[in-house]
């Protein structure tokens, strides 16, 4: 695995650690395919009893990498590992918590859709702007954060893209506990040896029929999958990209 992924079992808790803070932990098509492949090993391995996901001091994930989006939006396509890495996160069976520091982005932020269990530190902020280029959101986000946090904050995040502060998005239902930044990492792994601890079939059934269906997030990602693929190649999204491109000279 690229060393832009690190991770590490141990204790029962495999940890899926973002590693490129010269970038904020943007990710890449290597880094998704690195964290889909650690979620999809750790499925059917019984000694695996949840799984962390982290990033860094400074920053959880600052979304996708944007030499590889700008990419994206020239050719129209939205990549390939980006895809699984949805479906794998959607898909994944084990319980799953989040240590965020710092700023999450995007997908840094549509992730935790679905975490069980999200520690922040309290300088950590949450944002979505995907409509400031013209696009939507992704990861089922547009289905499952107005169920976590009701459309008018959904819609506030997502659509808005007005960022949250750790506080808020305890408030909205996001973060399930907000800490000193050098506690993050130890918050969320206790939170992760409570669940391991915990008998694992009961956990697993208790979890899926909280999450429910696997149907209709399917049907979301899917739908928006093939909206982003039209937005990419929208006269509003080339303008947007443009624009960006623009203030970044």
């Amino acid at each position: 695995m690229p060393d832009s992924v690190e991770v590490s079992d141990g204790a029962g808790i495999r940890t899926i650690r973002m590693n490129r803070p010269e970038k904020k932990n943007a990710l890449t098509q290597p880094m998704y395919a690195a964290m889909t492949r650690a979620l999809g090993e750790a499925q059917d391995n019984d000694a695996i009893r949840c799984i962390v996901i982290a990033g860094g001091p400074a920053a959880f994930s600052a979304g996708a990498d944007i030499a590889e989006f700008l990419e994206s939006a020239q050719s129209g396509a939205l990549r390939s590992r980006t895809i699984e890495f949805l479906m794998a996160i959607a898909h994944n069976r084990k319980p799953l918590v989040a240590a965020v520091r710092g700023l999450a982005v995007g997908i840094g932020v549509t992730m935790l859709f679905h975490c069980d269990h999200v520690v922040a530190s309290t300088d950590a902020t949450f944002s979505t702007p995907f409509l400031k280029l013209a696009l939507i959101p992704e990861a089922a986000s547009s289905l499952l954060a107005p169920m976590r946090m009701g459309h008018a904050r959904a819609f506030s995040l997502l659509v808005m893209g007005r960022p949250l502060s750790a506080a808020e998005a305890k408030e909205a239902g996001i973060v399930n506990s907000v800490v000193e930044s050098a506690a993050v990492d130890d918050v969320a792994l206790q939170a992760a040896r409570e669940i391991a601890a915990l008998p694992a079939g009961a956990v697993a059934i208790s979890r899926a029929l909280m999450r429910g269906g696997l149907d209709a997030i399917d049907r979301q990602i899917d739908t928006e999958i093939m909206h982003f693929r039209e937005r990419l190649q929208s006269d509003e999204a080339r303008a947007a990209f443009s624009a960006f491109l623009s203030r970044k000279k």
